[in-house]
């Protein structure tokens, strides 16, 4: 799988929390991504078993329903590999922590 900015920042929005759902709009939102960048990088990942969805159907019936995602065993795996790779080479996702410089106040 080619790991693009864009799949970095929903990567990170997913280890923010790795055993929670999260639902469409939510990950937009954390990952800063417009819906048809997000939905094709959500079906990469499902497709390669990194990502699981369900639908809920809220008990509410002015709800709509909403599919909820989530990283799998592998999922987090590859996520925490990606974003340490590529905090290593020098481009942390956005919203990853970054290290201080030498000398700056901690």
């Amino acid at each position: 799988m080619k790991v693009t900015p864009q799949l970095l920042r929903v990567l990170r929005a997913f280890v923010d929390d790795p055993a929670g759902r999260r639902y469409g709009y939510e990950l937009m939102t954390a990952a800063k991504l417009s819906s048809g960048t997000l939905y094709p990088l959500l079906a990469r990942l499902e497709g390669e078993g990194m990502v699981e969805s369900a639908w809920e159907t809220p008990g509410d019936e002015a709800q709509r329903p909403r599919k909820y995602y989530r990283l799998t065993g592998e999922g987090v795996r590859f996520a925490r590999l990606e974003l340490a790779a590529a905090f290593e080479q020098g481009r942390p996702a956005p919203g990853a922590r970054t290290r201080p410089a030498l000398g700056d106040a901690l």
